[in-house]
């Protein structure tokens, strides 16, 4: 229906230093989540099945294994249709400097955007993970004659300062705009706590998804690159402006659930914690997150790798057994003689005979030896671990040799040699 009227920018530059030592390598949209899947599969995933089809990807930061995920997982749509995923990379047409924030990522790609003549342009961050249909946002945008909308997910009051944060009045129209209040929420005004209709000791926090009118994105992003001592986000600057003078017409629109008026599942995945839970979710006997929905399909690229092998049984092998529970267990897999509980193995990883893994993510490629224990870890693609050793099972220990959160989650980085 106005499919033909959008166009879609992913911003997907980020370094996202709060996920190292996942990020040392790789931007934070392309760190591998659910075993075969990279942190941008969702997003574009809700594009494609949203019916958007002209799609802008904004790369900047360690971007090599992006961009080939794009071309190896994302080129099947078709050019001839005027159909495209395109990264983009910092080109310096308009000034000589990388991308110097999400607003100026835009800014600097007007040209891009108006070789389309779009419209309405809507601007998603690629590192969260969630389900949404963006025309039905798109459709209350235009349905209240917005200038600016602002996809919005109630969040618990002590999560609040890791977001921007939004205040509105009974018509969903944004009154005031935060980025990240950090130690500040409790000298913030009274609009921003939570209506009646929402749940208790909460706050709107903003999702990073943005619908604008071609023409007030045209305005408000260059009005920003002529500010001095503006970071050039969206969070940061535009949004708090727009607002502040009243200058568009600004609406929030909120991800909940018309029946039961919750909160429809959305992570930011910015810290090792906040990923690895979201990730322990979908390993859930019941998960809120349903990766088996064929009326919405998260897309990927697939690893060409035979299916996963699960050998020696218990009777006729002196003991070991080879078996997975409550886990996702990737192409390529072969548990030979291991044990694995409550954790998610990426394409091609090997477990040897009496390995104990639980509460855990390995990415691609890591091979355990005979005998080893891991709990509560993640380990980055083409670690081998030896036999007979132990991680996640003495911290102080851990905290020598690889980095650990202060939930006690060890993180072991990419290649690393034990």
């Amino acid at each position: 229906m106005y499919t033909k009227k959008i166009l879609t920018i992913i911003l997907a530059g980020g370094k996202g230093e709060r996920l190292d030592p996942l990020t040392r390598d790789r931007t934070k949209p392309a760190v591998p989540f659910g075993g075969i899947y990279r942190i941008i599969d969702f997003t574009l995933s809700n594009a494609i099945n949203s019916h958007l089809r002209k799609i802008i990807v904004l790369v900047q930061y360690k971007c090599v294994s992006l961009n080939r995920h794009l071309r190896d997982g994302w080129s099947f749509l078709s050019s001839s249709m005027g159909e495209y995923i395109e990264p983009i990379p910092p080109q310096q047409r308009v000034k000589n400097s990388w991308y110097l924030g999400t607003a100026d990522a835009v800014y600097q790609n007007l040209y891009s955007i108006e070789k389309e003549h779009p419209d309405y342009v809507i601007i998603l961050a690629g590192d969260h993970i969630y389900k949404m249909n963006y025309l039905e946002m798109l459709k209350y945008h235009i349905d209240h004659k917005s200038s600016i909308t602002v996809g919005v997910v109630p969040v618990p009051k002590n999560e609040a300062h890791l977001y921007g944060i939004v205040a509105v009045d009974s018509k969903n129209h944004l009154i005031d705009f935060r980025e990240k209040p950090k130690n500040q929420l409790n000298l913030l005004p009274t609009s921003f706590n939570a209506h009646p209709d929402e749940p208790p000791d909460t706050y709107l926090a903003s999702m990073g998804i943005y619908i604008f009118n071609t023409a007030v994105l045209y305005e408000a992003v260059t009005a920003d690159d002529k500010i001095a001592d503006s970071t050039h986000d969206f969070g940061h600057d535009i949004l708090p402006n727009v607002v502040h003078h009243h200058k568009y017409e600004t609406l929030a629109f909120k991800f909940i659930d018309e029946q039961t008026h919750q909160p429809k599942y959305w992570r930011d995945v910015g810290t090792i914690d906040a990923y690895y839970q979201a990730n322990m979710d979908l390993v859930s006997v019941s998960p809120v997150f349903n990766l088996y929905d064929t009326e919405w399909p998260i897309r990927a690229y697939q690893v060409q790798a035979p299916p996963p092998k699960f050998i020696f049984a218990q009777e006729e092998a002196g003991g070991r057994l080879g078996t997975a529970l409550d886990s996702l267990i990737c192409q390529g897999c072969i548990i030979s003689g291991g044990r694995v509980q409550n954790s998610i193995l990426s394409p091609n990883v090997r477990v040897n005979s009496y390995a104990d893994i639980s509460q855990s993510i390995l990415f691609e490629g890591v091979q355990v030896g005979q005998g080893a224990k891991i709990k509560n870890a993640i380990i980055d693609k083409d670690v081998k671990i030896p036999e007979g050793m132990e991680i996640g099972y003495n911290l102080t220990e851990d905290c020598k040799r690889f980095t650990v959160t202060p939930s006690g989650l060890v993180v072991i980085s990419k290649g690393e040699i034990l």
